[in-house]
């Protein structure tokens, strides 16, 4: 279910990326529609341009739709988990570099000292 899923999502992205460049936009893009409008109906600009936005929404919304259900698919076997505030914490768990650091120890000042030089045998 959930490859049959993936898959009419990758179809869907595919068509409603195509639908959207072919939608006029302000500067001209893409956009079908043009010249004369003889024929009338679906093959005129704003015919063409209603059918593109028809199709945009339902495209968009078959997305919406697929988007949800491979959601809920990915969360149907999944225990039911607490909230973050409702869970206890376990000494164990505390990483390392969570733990509070302990106070540094004072620095003792160096006392000077006379360098050894070797002895001859």
């Amino acid at each position: 279910m959930q490859t049959l899923l993936i898959i009419i999502q990758l179809i869907v992205s595919i068509a409603l990326i195509g639908v959207v460049l072919l939608q006029r936009s302000e500067g001209g893009a893409l956009g079908m529609g043009g010249g004369g409008s003889g024929l009338g109906g679906l093959f005129s600009p704003r015919g063409a341009a209603d059918a593109l936005t028809r199709t945009t929404a339902i495209l968009a919304a078959v997305f919406f739709l697929a988007s949800l259900a491979l959601t809920l698919l990915a969360l149907h076997g999944r225990p039911e988990s607490k909230s973050i505030l409702e869970q206890q914490i376990s000494p164990a768990k505390i990483q390392p570099f969570m733990l509070p650091k302990r106070a540094p120890q004072p620095v003792r000042p160096a006392t000077p000292q006379a360098p050894q030089v070797p002895t001859p045998h």
